[in-house]
């Protein structure tokens, strides 16, 4: 993402994958834009996880945005 965000570091994203289907959000609300649907399985690339929501990237483009964290499958 550098290039891409400004920020003083970047984070080294967390390998999650989506235990369920899931709607990939502009913001950390269910009210915000829908940029795309993920599906169970796919990766998901988190930078961060709070108040219930994750942020980072996914699917084949690397769309960057917020999905419910407990979509994402528990690491094992």
């Amino acid at each position: 993402m550098a290039g891409q965000v400004i920020a003083s570091h970047y984070a080294e994203s967390v390998k999650r994958e989506l235990g369920v289907a899931a709607a990939l959000h502009a913001g950390p609300s269910a009210l915000a834009e829908t940029i795309t649907m993920l599906d169970a399985g796919e990766p998901f690339a988190m930078l961060d996880d709070s108040l219930g929501w994750a942020w980072g990237y996914a699917g084949t483009g690397r769309r960057v945005g917020y999905v419910v964290s407990e979509a994402l499958a528990r690491p094992t």
